[in-house]
């Protein structure tokens, strides 16, 4: 495991490289609310796997306030989460997040009931894109490399490198599919 600051530092980095709005690793550090409810998540999510859940859930409790953007304490999240222009993001409790995903305002990553002790919240794989306002729904994959489309209702599983849009959420392009030509 790396060092925090070591990890901190890279993921500024990669932050500053990706948002086109942010200008210096100042500015990341200071203004993104994305990385200010990453690291949150990352305490919270230690004190819950030191089985102190009731501080965790304080304490995402406080990001959300602070962030708009909301983590279950539980959810696991890769490296180099981009949460950009975060508000009203929604991360439930069996959530799984790859490395170098990048989520929009208004994603809910979200569970289909209340069933307990079940992974019930949908896992998402390196290289994703979720666009502003999209919900996925329940426990499926989000294959790698796929994108989803602003507004978006996702609620079946999606292969690697497909883009899916609409309501309920359609195939538009898996760019590695072969076709007959």
């Amino acid at each position: 495991m790396q060092p925090w600051f070591k990890q901190l530092k890279q993921e500024v980095n990669y932050i500053l490289n990706q948002d086109p709005a942010m200008h210096s690793a100042w500015e990341v550090v200071l203004c993104s609310a994305g990385l200010h409810a990453l690291i949150g998540h990352r305490l919270a999510h230690k004190l819950w796997n030191q089985n102190l859940a009731l501080p965790a859930r304080i304490l995402a409790h406080w990001v959300r306030f602070l962030t708009g953007i909301e983590i279950h304490p539980a959810a696991v999240i890769g490296n180099y989460l981009l949460i950009d222009h975060g508000m009203g993001v929604v991360i439930g409790e069996t959530a799984v997040i790859g490395d170098y995903v990048t989520l929009f305002h208004g994603v809910t990553l979200g569970g289909t009931g209340n069933e307990k002790g079940m992974k019930r919240h949908p896992t998402v794989r390196n290289g994703v894109i979720i666009g502003a306002g999209a919900t996925i729904l329940g426990n499926i994959e989000l294959g790698e490399g796929c994108k989803v489309g602003s507004g978006a209702v996702v609620v079946k599983s999606v292969p690697p490198y497909t883009t899916v849009v609409g309501i309920p959420a359609v195939e538009l392009v898996n760019r590695h599919k072969k076709t007959d030509a």
